[in-house]
């Protein structure tokens, strides 16, 4: 494995929140393989067939706990007990069509689940570095079309984007608050930053309501992919893209703490911001079969026709780029849920892993 961080994980105590899902469980196989600590708490994963759940993941990390953010004392026990001193808090309600029937609970998971977080790390003094992940989704969506900056306004039109720009708001607030950058080495030892992601696809994806699942389920059961929002405009990134930003951020913040504690974005160049029908279109062509059938509905629940993220300050102050194209992305993708049913899966995802990092 390379290790574009030159060994600056090894050893160290990592703490991931919602380790049993899609990107938490990629960090983890990640950050183990550098040779971190990982202690996973997450909920149940979602299917059998979980990228978690195969990889095997959960057996070779440090701690994998069950235990749902929402419960700030165990998540407080936890930190305790841990010690962690890197933070990436991942778990949360994901999905927008689900937010439209779960409103409270995606509040009260995505907002009270992010401020237990950020309070068992102001109680925890291991804690050195805190990365906070919500989305693209989080600011206030005017169907531009240039890429939204990181200082762009918040907002959300369904619960769940609103719910991620409410994060947003209180991650600021406890940054001025408690982690305020003119008080480090004085009040407190912490860095913390919030991270926003674009529309995010791999392998090892079954959730409902997203765009590779959806392909993947049609194709294996022989039936057309039924496409939504056939024109919708989506920033598409491989699940490692901003899992390699949100790592090489922690390191920074680890050795800066003072410069890097704000909030950035990861997302893919602008030759990458494809429709929906044009990424289905490129998983068909991956697999050789499949078809495609236009099933959007003008009276369906409200999603975003366009979004995109303006990624210059990450390029600029990280060094952080893009490694893949919409079509590559595309290719890494079915590559693993080609290959989940036959070979070991922890092994795919180291592949794929290097592959990315060639």
């Amino acid at each position: 494995m390379i290790d574009i961080f030159s060994n600056f994980y090894k050893g160290k105590r990592v703490l991931v929140t919602g380790h049993t899902g899609f990107k938490g469980s990629w960090l983890s196989i990640w950050l183990h393989e550098l040779g971190a600590e990982v202690v996973g708490v997450g909920l149940e994963p979602y299917s059998e067939k979980d990228n978690f759940v195969l990889s095997g993941i959960g057996k070779k990390i440090k701690a994998d706990i069950r235990a749902d953010i929402r419960d700030g004392q165990k998540m407080k026990e936890i930190f305790a007990q841990y010690k962690p001193e890197i933070v990436f808090h991942l778990a949360a309600q994901p999905l927008v069509r689900l937010s439209y029937e779960i409103p409270v609970d995606t509040y009260q998971t995505n907002v009270m689940g992010t401020i237990n977080i950020m309070e068992s790390i102001r109680s925890t003094d291991s804690v050195k570095v805190g990365v906070m992940i919500t989305t693209d989704k989080c600011y206030d969506n005017k169907e531009q079309l240039r890429g939204y900056k990181e200082d762009d306004p918040f907002g959300g039109y369904d619960p769940y984007s609103s719910s991620k720009g409410a994060c947003e708001i209180a991650i600021q607030s406890w940054r001025r608050s408690f982690f305020n950058p003119e008080n480090y080495g004085k009040a407190h030892h912490v860095s913390l930053a919030s991270v926003r992601a674009g529309n995010v696809i791999g392998g090892g994806d079954w959730a409902k309501d997203r765009i590779i699942p959806d392909c993947i389920r049609a194709l294996e059961s022989g039936k057309p992919i039924e496409i939504r929002s056939p024109k919708a405009v989506r920033p598409w990134e491989h699940v490692l893209e901003p899992l390699s930003g949100y790592l090489l951020l922690a390191q920074k913040m680890w050795n800066h703490p003072t410069d890097f504690c704000e909030g950035w974005n990861f997302g893919p160049e602008q030759e990458s911001v494809l429709n929906v029908w044009e990424i289905a279109t490129s998983m068909i062509e991956n697999f050789g079969y499949g078809e495609l059938k236009d099933v959007s509905n003008p009276n369906a629940l409200h999603e975003a026709n366009l979004l995109m993220l303006d990624i210059t300050k990450a390029k600029t102050r990280l060094g952080w780029k893009p490694r893949l194209n919409a079509k590559q992305c595309a290719v890494l993708t079915s590559d693993w849920y080609k290959r989940y049913r036959k070979e070991d899966v922890y092994g795919i995802c180291i592949d794929e892993i290097k592959m990315f990092l060639q």
